[in-house]
């Protein structure tokens, strides 16, 4: 159920002529700049933050080399054998609402196709049934970032870097439901009789959501098997990942178990990725060889 929690809302005054047109709105994708919350990080000196973003970049750098040179079929291989892993596994079956992301070929990420595939087909009930399926949708150019409801494939739009997300809004012109909140659009139209025209007062109003989701499916650059994971540099994931556990903490919730994919090159020795105080740690990791759990709680449900 999405409960009326917190309402924020924005009032716009726009003139047109009589006729009303759905408006459709479309923003920037994300930066790949890092963006650091500094009062978070108060243990760590401005200093020592530029150090450990200096080694980030290397590592990204070096990463991105080794992506690039794996061989075409060794990388649908692990595609095939990554994705058929979480397919399988048990807390992948038993899940009914998990947020994952699409993969970008161009970004040479773990493909999640056949995944997102079995999700939206509704396959066996006895395995799959009632999976709700929440994908990334960039706010803004901050780290923001939200997971909307989808229910077919078509329902995904390139944005200007090619990579998928969701609309907004369906092509009947219904919000989506968020993984944390629920965007509602009201439209409220004023005739103008001085002016002969109709002012359209557009307000979104924001809804907190009641229902958890049981998995995370994360992208990542690089991992190694304490946990570490790390992204290209936006904070978005972060960023979001920070923002549900609080409203999972606020609930009551149990947290989501965060699972990232990855292919062989991007497996570094332990210790070798810089972390801050920012950054989220993975509960598992899925290689091409299986599932490596790191926390408690994946060690328990593999």
């Amino acid at each position: 159920m999405i409960g009326a929690r917190v309402f924020s809302i924005t009032t716009s005054i726009f003139f047109f002529p009589r006729i009303l047109t759905r408006p459709v709105s479309r923003l920037q994708p994300a930066a790949t700049r890092s963006v650091v919350a500094m009062s978070t990080t108060t243990s760590k000196s401005q200093e020592e933050l530029d150090s450990i973003f200096k080694q980030k970049r290397i590592v990204r750098s070096t990463v991105r080399k080794s992506l690039k040179a794996m061989d075409p079929s060794l990388r649908t291989q692990q595609d095939d054998a990554i994705q058929n892993t979480v397919l399988e596994a048990p807390w992948f079956k038993s899940c009914r609402g998990l947020c994952a992301y699409i993969s970008c070929k161009s970004l040479n990420e773990v493909d999640t196709s056949k995944i997102l595939s079995k999700i939206l087909q509704h396959p066996d009930p006895n395995t799959m049934a009632q999976k709700k399926l929440y994908v990334p949708w960039v706010e803004d150019k901050n780290s923001n970032m939200r997971m909307l409801h989808i229910s077919h494939m078509d329902d995904l739009i390139a944005n200007s870097m090619n990579i998928l997300e969701p609309a907004p809004v369906d092509a009947q012109g219904n919000e989506r439901e968020d993984g944390t909140t629920l965007y509602k659009l009201r439209i409220i139209s004023i005739i103008s009789p001085a002016r002969n025209d109709t002012l359209f007062f557009f307000l979104w109003i924001v809804l907190q959501a009641e229902e958890p989701v049981d998995l995370f499916i994360l992208p990542g650059l690089a991992f190694d098997r304490c946990g570490r994971r790390l992204g290209r540099g936006g904070g978005y994931y972060d960023t979001f990942l920070k923002r549900y556990q609080d409203r999972a903490k606020e609930k009551g919730w149990s947290n989501p178990l965060k699972v990232a994919l990855s292919y062989s090159p991007q497996i570094l020795d332990d210790g070798s990725i810089p972390v801050t105080p920012n950054d989220v740690l993975i509960d598992a990791l899925v290689t091409p060889s299986g599932v490596l759990p790191i926390s408690p709680r994946a060690i328990e449900r593999t």
